[in-house]
């Protein structure tokens, strides 16, 4: 059986002590702020950026140097056969895409299989234990391949937005609309649903009608094309997802999202923070809910 490496990024959400203890390779997605360059979970921990961004510090993302990412492929193909890389997704970020040009070099051809399944945050980091998971099953690199980019348009993530400061900030509303939503006192529902961040909900006027659109969101999923698949709804990772450093909230959410869900034999598989690279552009008091199908291991 080839060995295989499995490698991803800290937009999964995958922090570097879990990383270790899961045996996959973590790429640390950097930061601006203010002018000054962080790396996430290294130079970077959650309570320092929220930290940083409500106190109104300039906060932008950026991208791993693709001579960093290359320099980790070689010292995993020292001791792997092949690396399976899963970065951010291509529609939210040019390092996939530096990545996939890379990974035509001769040196990694047949070596590095680049993925661009179009996730991020929780269902990234769905792929990248499924990833793990397959290779220890004795799948090929391809095969692995393969499977993820079959699975690659079967996940979503709902996120209701707090605030509509950073939404203005990134140019998703007006300065008008943020004005008149701050007043109305607006929580809108943005999707991942694929390689964009979108739209969904933008005039629900409460925290807990926001809720209640994300999980009929999510039930429709469930019992529509996710199901549609093949027929089954017992193959299917959900979880809550949050900004910010309270849980609070997000320990209530989850509990009203079990309840609302056990009809259909489901629960939430795990609750985790949303990436930084997302709250960068929604703020914290973020709520979100996500859904997955999971590849056979067969």
């Amino acid at each position: 059986m080839s060995k295989i490496a499995i490698m991803t990024d800290s937009n999964s959400g995958i922090t570097q002590d879990n990383a270790k203890k899961l045996g996959i390779t973590v790429v640390p997605m950097p930061f601006f702020i203010d002018g000054e360059e962080y790396l996430e979970d290294i130079t970077l921990t959650q309570e320092k950026f929220y930290e940083k961004l409500l106190n109104g510090a300039n906060v932008s993302t950026s991208q791993p140097s693709i001579g960093y990412v290359t320099s980790v492929w070689d010292e995993l193909l020292k001791e792997n056969e092949a690396v399976i890389y899963i970065p951010m997704s291509s529609g939210l970020s040019k390092s996939c895409e530096s990545a996939r040009v890379a990974a035509l070099a001769d040196e990694y051809k047949d070596k590095v299989y680049v993925i661009d399944n179009k996730r991020i945050s929780v269902t990234m980091l769905s792929s990248a234990l499924e990833a793990k998971a397959l290779a220890e099953k004795g799948f090929s690199a391809k095969e692995i391949s393969d499977k993820l980019m079959e699975y690659a348009d079967k996940s979503d993530i709902f996120i209701m937005v707090d605030t509509l400061e950073y939404l203005k900030k990134g140019g998703r509303i007006t300065a008008t609309a943020a004005a008149l939503g701050g007043l109305l006192k607006l929580k809108p529902i943005l999707i991942i649903e694929g390689d964009k961040l979108d739209k969904y909900r933008m005039r629900n006027r409460s925290v807990e009608n926001a809720k209640e659109i994300m999980i009929d969101g999510i039930r429709g999923f469930v019992t529509g094309y996710l199901k549609d698949i093949n027929g089954r709804t017992d193959d299917l990772d959900l979880y809550t997802v949050y900004s910010g450093t309270d849980t609070k909230e997000v320990e209530k959410f989850t509990k009203e999202v079990n309840e609302a869900v056990k009809d259909l034999g489901l629960s939430v598989t795990g609750t985790y923070p949303l990436s930084l690279s997302v709250s960068c552009h929604i703020g914290d008091g973020a709520l979100a809910i996500a859904i997955s199908k999971r590849i056979p291991l067969e």
